[in-house]
């Protein structure tokens, strides 16, 4: 019988993902992934009150709580929860699951990071340094959700695609706003669906390999995280086109004997990555930090709390005369 869980949320911009931990074994008893549609406290609420149903026996003081994601920060306090910053969540998350990672490729709904691992040759130590894209919608999830719509290709079909590089069309990938545009002017000129999505993966992926990089050779073992490259086959598919494309220009002798589906993968729970590394981090905690509160305090944010901060953010009333 589990005796003490920990609660990992990642509250994103598009999405909201959590697991359940036993304390004790580490082992993830429950998980799930669902689009919040913009009511992300609402969605927080909807999974905890799932994940009450599940386990029914836990007493709440034997429940700790961690949240993660850009929009954790204002559901912390009245959860009870500790917030975790998601880079730290995600690089424990790797270390604890995949010590041999080399680097990380995590696509976000609106963000993308690349987290590269390195090992000091005389004390062993292991460092992680992070280049993150926060401040533009480009190369993530939200720029492939629009352009899929201006497509006509529903999600279910964009899931089946595969990467295809002998037809590719120009992209601008340094704006998602550029990347519409000319993802519109090649809907109007007649260009196939598939095409159009296989140039906007290419786009994203050089992109972020060319940026994020910041002139390091990312080198296996390589994982792919995040919702796009967990559900999205043609993407994956042109990492693992582009990326041995720079090794070969480069002279990086990398095994070729290894299938490249092991040495650029994409893991189990890929798309959970940051809540199990909200709880990992949260868990050297002293036994007081993350202490659920229940649900209270989280439908008093939804009905009162979340007004009140949007009336303090929208200043003094104007004066008409």
């Amino acid at each position: 019988m589990v005796r003490e869980i920990a609660i990992g949320m990642d509250v994103g911009s598009t999405t909201v993902k959590a697991v359940v931990v036993d304390v004790e074994s580490k082992e993830i008893l429950w998980r799930d992934y669902q689009r919040h549609h913009t009511k992300q406290p609402e969605c927080v609420l909807d999974f905890l009150v799932r994940i009450g149903g599940a386990f029914p026996d836990v007493p709440r003081e034997n429940i700790r709580m961690f949240i993660t994601g850009s929009g954790g920060g204002p559901l912390a306090a009245p959860l009870g929860a500790k917030f975790v910053q998601e880079v730290n969540a995600v690089t424990l998350a790797v270390e604890a699951l995949h010590p041999d990672a080399r680097a990380v490729i995590e696509l976000g709904g609106q963000d993308a990071k690349i987290i590269v691992f390195k090992e000091n040759e005389v004390t062993g130590e292991k460092t992680a340094s992070c280049s993150m894209n926060d401040k533009c919608a480009s190369g993530t999830g939200a720029t492939i959700d629009k352009c899929m719509i201006k497509v006509g290709l529903p999600a279910e079909e964009t899931a089946k695609l595969h990467f295809d590089d002998s037809k590719l069309h120009h992209v601008a990938a340094k704006c998602g706003v550029f990347a519409e545009t000319d993802i519109v002017n090649l809907v109007k000129t007649g260009i196939p669906a598939n095409e159009i999505m296989c140039s906007l993966a290419d786009a994203i992926v050089m992109q972020n390999l060319s940026v994020l990089t910041r002139g390091h050779t990312l080198k296996p073992t390589i994982l792919l995280l995040g919702g796009p490259n967990t559900y999205l086959p043609f993407l994956q598919e042109c990492w693992r086109k582009r990326i041995p494309e720079i090794w070969e220009e480069r002279g990086f002798d990398y095994p070729r004997d290894v299938p490249l589906e092991e040495l650029i993968k994409v893991p189990e729970a890929s798309e959970l990555y940051a809540a199990y590394g909200s709880v990992m981090y949260g868990l050297h905690e002293e036994a007081s930090v993350g202490r659920y509160a229940g649900l209270d305090g989280l439908r008093d944010y939804i009905e009162n709390g979340r007004k009140a901060r949007l009336g303090e953010s929208a200043g003094p009333p104007l004066v008409r005369g």
